[in-house]
């Protein structure tokens, strides 16, 4: 049985309910980022779907001694499957090995020898991001980047050079944030003030709000002056003045896929060193256009 069922009040519907003795522990170090915070949901709604519940497991400060202690109380909790949710660059990965009878898949990480890997396709987002504004005319793009302990925006980062190589053109030094709408804000009031800028690819949408406040407060308009573009589609992004060119990731995809893919592992007993993508899209609205010439 993959889970109880009721009828649904309505419409005497058949809704599946998680069943207490099968769950899915989920390790994760924060849900501060928006990206976390959405996989989780997308986990934890596939997961009800399949029948199983889930057990959140915070670590604070992710540690190698904290994940092992986390693995410990996996097996008091007795979780069918294990989903990490913790940035690549948080732990010290080769030293970290995980129960090899606790069936696991890693959530936005690099695929290691030994486990199966679910992310969003980062790369894919970044060269959509950095072409759109190529093909308006901009001679180059500028780059608000994520944290430097981040994989995802390492990736964003490096896909962001790469377009700009293809292209011919010449790569800027990146800015360096932290996620957050202050971070994009300091740092857009540094770019507001180089008449050269005109187009700016933000690692995510947070970012591009303050951003996009540093040029209203400088006198630059958008997209008149400054084209931007952000990566997440967060749910405010289409409010945003003017609203938000974006790219929108798959979050319920990939909470999909991370179930999918922990559950034919409990089904079948086998461990494999995959790597699934899930792909991302563009999402074109007011703040992008031609350069200012």
């Amino acid at each position: 049985m993959p889970g109880r069922t009721r009828g649904d009040l309505c419409g005497g519907t058949a809704v599946v309910l998680p069943d207490p003795a099968r769950s899915i522990g989920v390790l994760t170090s924060t849900l501060t980022t928006l990206g976390n915070s959405r996989t989780l949901d997308a986990i934890a709604r596939a997961a009800a779907a399949e029948g199983y519940a889930i057990k959140l497991m915070p670590l604070g400060k992710p540690t190698r001694e904290a994940v092992t202690d986390a693995f410990r109380e996996l097996r008091n909790h007795d979780v069918d499957g294990l989903a990490v949710l913790v940035e690549e660059y948080d732990l010290d990965w080769p030293g970290i090995v995980f129960p090899e009878d606790i069936p696991v898949v890693v959530v936005d990480s690099n695929a290691r020898a030994g486990y199966p890997t679910v992310d969003t396709d980062q790369a894919q987002g970044a060269v959509l991001a950095t072409e759109h504004l190529l093909n308006l005319g901009h001679e180059t793009v500028w780059h608000i980047a994520g944290p430097s302990d981040s994989f995802a925006a390492e990736h964003r980062e490096r896909a962001w050079r790469r377009t700009l190589a293809r292209f011919d053109r010449t790569v800027p030094v990146p800015v360096v944030g932290d996620w957050t709408a202050e971070s994009g804000y300091t740092l857009g009031r540094v770019l507001a003030h180089d008449p050269a800028v005109t187009a700016v690819f933000s690692a995510n949408d947070q970012m591009a709000l303050g951003l996009l406040r540093a040029l209203h407060e400088s006198g630059r308009s958008v997209p008149g002056e400054v084209s931007v573009v952000g990566f997440d589609d967060m749910a405010e992004a289409g409010s945003f003045w003017p609203p938000l060119t974006t790219v929108r990731q798959a979050f319920g995809e990939l909470g999909d896929q991370v179930v999918r893919t922990l559950v034919g592992e409990i089904r079948s007993g086998v461990r494999a060193a995959t790597l699934e993508r899930v792909p991302v899209s563009l999402v074109v609205r007011g703040s992008t256009g031609p350069p200012p010439w």
